[in-house]
C-alpha cells in the first residue's frame, strides 16, 4: 500500500476553501442524489472556442466520477502494470495493477495527496474502478473494482479503515466488478457486497464495523441503494438481480419485495421515484413502474415495460424533472417518459447523432438549461420538456478513451460544482467553468 503527501499539499490544502460555499458534489448523483445540479450564474450559451478549460492534470484507467467537496476533487483511477484492459462483454480478462484514490485542489488542479494499493483485476471491461467515492464528514468513502472498501481522512489521505468484500463476504466479484457506488446515511454507510444474506450491509462508517445484513440474490447487481422517504417514512430501496427491495434504513427490515429480472443481472441504473411512482429499468428492454403505498405495504405494479413502452438503461440512470421522467434508454435514446404509465411522451437519437450498442450519456438538470455529457467526450447544453428536445450549445471536452463494445467511449459521470464541470478519460481530469461572464470570478 502507498501513500503520497507532497510536501506542501497539507498547507495548500488548508488555504484552497472558497469564501463563498457552493454546493458540492461529494458523492454519485449530487448532494441529494437526483442528478440535479443547483448552481446559478451559469452559461447560457458556450463561447465560439467552446467553454473554458481552468485546468487539467493526467489521470489513470477507470470509470469512476469524480467526487468534489469542499474545494477537493477526489477520483479513482487505475495504473496498469500488466495486461491490456480490452471490451470482452462475455468473459473475464485479467490484469495487474494498482488502484489509487486520488485528491485535488478544485481550483487549480494541484494533486494534494494520493493513496494506492495492489489491485489485480479479473473481470469484464477491467479498466479500472467503477464507483464514484463519497464525501461525508471530513472522509472519503472508496470501493475498487475488486470490492476493496477503503475509509480515508479528506484532509491528508491517510487510511482510517479498509474491509475486504470478496473476503469478508466470500463473495465471488460480479463479471463486471463491484460498481454500486458508496451511499452514507447519518453514521451508516451501505455496500453491496452480495453473497447469502448480503445483498446489501450497513457498516458503521467511522469504523467499518458491520450494524445489519440483508438480502439474498444470484446476481447482486450493480445498481446503488436509493433512500428515499414516501407517507413520512425513509426507506432504503435495493435492487439486485431478482427484485426490487425496500428496507428499513437503520436495521435492514424488509418492508416490501416485487421481482424484477434484468438479463444478466444487470440492475444497474439507480432506482428512480417521481411523486408516488418508483420505475427501475434494465436489459434486455425490461422495465417497470410501481405503484407506492404510504402505509410500507407491497406497492402495486402500475405497468411494466416493452419494447415500445418505459425505459431500460444500460449505463445511466434517468433524470426526474417536474413529474416526468428524463433519461438515456439502452443504446443511447434520449427518452421522456411518463412514470405513472410507462408512455414515452417523446424521443430523440440527437445526443449521440446514432443509437450504438450501449451508447451512453450522462445528463443533470440545472438552470437555464440542463447539462449533458456524451461517451464521445462531448458536452451539451439543451432544454427538456414535455414537448421536446432542443439544443443550445455544444462543445468537444475530451476525446474517448476506453474499449466498449467495438468503438472507444467515455463511461464516466462527470461531477458539477463551483460553476464547473469536472470530467475524466482515461489519460486526465479537466475542470471546465461553464461560469457565465458576470458570475466568473
Amino acid at each position: 500500500m502507498k501513500f503520497h503527501l507532497p510536501a506542501f499539499g497539507l498547507s495548500l490544502l488548508l488555504c484552497s476553501a472558497p469564501a463563498l460555499k457552493a454546493e458540492d458534489w461529494p458523492q454519485w448523483l449530487g448532494p441529494k442524489g437526483d442528478s440535479v445540479w443547483r448552481e446559478t450564474g451559469l452559461l447560457k450559451v458556450f463561447p465560439d472556442k467552446g467553454p473554458p478549460v481552468k485546468w487539467k492534470v493526467p489521470a489513470g484507467w477507470g470509470f469512476s466520477g469524480p467526487a468534489v467537496s469542499g474545494g477537493r476533487v477526489v477520483l479513482m483511477d487505475y495504473v496498469i502494470r500488466e495486461g491490456k484492459p480490452d471490451a470482452n462483454p462475455g468473459g473475464r480478462t485479467a490484469i495487474k495493477g494498482d488502484e489509487r484514490v486520488r485528491c485535488f485542489d478544485a481550483a487549480t488542479g494541484q494533486e494534494l495527496w494520493s493513496h494506492s494499493y495492489d489491485a489485480p483485476l479479473n473481470l469484464s471491461f477491467p479498466a479500472g474502478p467503477r464507483c464514484t467515492p463519497c464525501v461525508s464528514d471530513g472522509m472519503v468513502y472508496s470501493i475498487g473494482a475488486e470490492g476493496h472498501v477503503s475509509c480515508l481522512s479528506l484532509a491528508d489521505g491517510k487510511p482510517v479503515w479498509d474491509l475486504d468484500l470478496k473476503k469478508t463476504y466470500n463473495v465471488e466479484s460480479p463479471i463486471w466488478g463491484f460498481a454500486t457506488h458508496p451511499v452514507v446515511r447519518g453514521n451508516l454507510l451501505y455496500l453491496r457486497p452480495g453473497g447469502p444474506g448480503s445483498a446489501v450491509v450497513a457498516v458503521d462508517k467511522k469504523t467499518g464495523k458491520e450494524a445489519w445484513r440483508a438480502l439474498t440474490a444470484k446476481e447482486v447487481g450493480y445498481a446503488p441503494p436509493v433512500l428515499m422517504e414516501h407517507g413520512g417514512k425513509e426507506q432504503l430501496i435495493v435492487a439486485h438481480g431478482e427484485a426490487i427491495n425496500s428496507l428499513d434504513p437503520e436495521t435492514g427490515a424488509v418492508h416490501w419485495t416485487v421481482p424484477f429480472v434484468p438479463s444478466y443481472g444487470m440492475a444497474i441504473m439507480t432506482p428512480r421515484v417521481a411523486g408516488d411512482y418508483l420505475v427501475m429499468g434494465g436489459i434486455v428492454k425490461k422495465s417497470i413502474g410501481l405503484k407506492l403505498k404510504a402505509d410500507l405495504s407491497t406497492p402495486d405494479i402500475a405497468w411494466e415495460g416493452t419494447p415500445k413502452l418505459g425505459i431500460s438503461p444500460k449505463n445511466s440512470t434517468p433524470v426526474v424533472d417536474d413529474g416526468l421522467l428524463f433519461g438515456c434508454d439502452a443504446d443511447g435514446e434520449l427518452r421522456c417518459l411518463d412514470p405513472a404509465t410507462g408512455e414515452r411522451l417523446w424521443t430523440t437519437d440527437d445526443v449521440l447523432g446514432s443509437t450504438p450498442n450501449s451508447g451512453t450519456f450522462f445528463m443533470v438538470k440545472a438552470s437555464p438549461h440542463w447539462v449533458i455529457f456524451n461517451e464521445l467526450g462531448e458536452l451539451i447544453l439543451a432544454d427538456l420538456d414535455p414537448k421536446g428536445y432542443k439544443e443550445t450549445a455544444r462543445a468537444m471536452l475530451m476525446d474517448p478513451t476506453s474499449p466498449g463494445m467495438g468503438r472507444k467511449v467515455i463511461w464516466s459521470h462527470p461531477a458539477f460544482a463551483d460553476k464547473c464541470v469536472f470530467a475524466r478519460n482515461d489519460k486526465q481530469l479537466i475542470c471546465v467553468s461553464l461560469a457565465a461572464p458576470e458570475s466568473a470570478p
